[in-house]
């Protein structure tokens, strides 16, 4: 609440997750994906209010996650029943313990592992799982560089194979063959009953595991599709969704004008309004999600919907 304004930064985000499934939350950034991650997990500021419903069933037990106390989250739901990659892995890492030794602990702590020599063995197949170099484990985290840090956090994540992974821009650092390589990890991660959230701006990575796309602009998921649709045909229908994707290098790569609305000075109605050429007057009021899309003149396959 800086200045002593309320910031609503996410609002109206409605989804469900399947057990299998992978769901990619894309969008640029700032407009909240990272925000939602955190409320999921109690991890807001102290000043932070929430409201709604967040319900993990997991088979285990049914969990009111906006409602629960920092101590059962912190007992019996972060690491256990929702694993998370975090986007800023470095400040997740303890600064004065090695990888190895903090690989170790999670392992002995979620896996029941014990034995040295057993230990010492499920900590480097967590590392391997993650493309986390064996000859790097010893070395503490100020020694490792920004995509190394990402590795190990994503190692530390897999470990308890808990039946959500939420995936915090998890490519941040790291060059295509290993971006390749770790989204192919999280994704064998969904099988069985585990399903795993996405959150990410690299639309290449979506592509390739997501089975559904959510696209959300200025705070609100705008777009939610299947994942094949989204990057096949007919594509997105909300015009925004559509921009992220005509800009990218190995397609139309025409960025969308202008800029993201601030969060804390939204304009009345529609957010993209001022970036859309698809604006008309009905664009003043605040469009309701319809169909997997909130947006007054959607996009759709054979049709112009701009004066539907």
């Amino acid at each position: 609440m800086p200045g002593g304004r309320s910031v609503a930064a996410v609002t109206d985000a409605t989804f469900a997750l399947a057990p299998g499934e992978c769901l990619a939350l894309v969008g640029e950034s700032g407009c909240g994906k990272s925000v939602l991650a955190s409320a999921l997990l109690g991890l807001l500021p102290g000043n932070a209010q929430t409201a709604g419903t967040a319900l993990l069933s997991d088979g285990r037990a049914e969990t009111e996650l906006l409602t629960a106390s920092e101590a059962e989250l912190a007992r019996s739901v972060r690491g256990r029943r929702i694993g998370l990659v975090p986007q800023s892995p470095a400040a997740h890492l303890t600064p004065v313990r090695t990888v190895r030794a903090q690989l170790e602990e999670i392992v002995r702590e979620l896996a029941g592992v014990r034995g040295r020599v057993e230990l010492r063995a499920a900590a480097e197949r967590a590392a391997g799982r993650a493309a986390f170099p064996p000859d790097h484990l010893d070395r503490h985290p100020h020694q490792l560089s920004g995509g190394l840090a990402q590795r190990a956090a994503t190692a530390l994540a897999l470990v308890g194979d808990a039946p959500l992974l939420l995936a915090d821009e998890p490519t941040t650092g790291l060059d295509r063959p290993l971006v390749d390589r770790t989204v192919d990890e999280l994704k064998r991660h969904t099988g069985g009953d585990r399903a795993l959230l996405m959150i990410t701006h690299d639309l290449a990575a979506a592509e390739r595991i997501a089975d559904r796309v959510g696209v959300m602009y200025a705070g609100r998921i705008v777009e939610l599709a299947d994942a094949q649709r989204f990057f096949g045909t007919p594509g997105p229908r909300h015009p925004y969704a559509r921009g992220l994707l005509a800009a990218l290098p190995d397609r139309a790569f025409t960025p969308i004008p202008g800029m993201p609305p601030e969060l804390g000075a939204l304009p009345d109605g529609c957010a993209f309004a001022a970036r859309c050429d698809r604006v008309t007057a009905r664009c003043a009021q605040v469009p309701a999600p319809y169909d997997g899309v909130a947006c007054h003149h959607p996009v759709t396959a054979g049709k112009d919907a701009r004066h539907a």
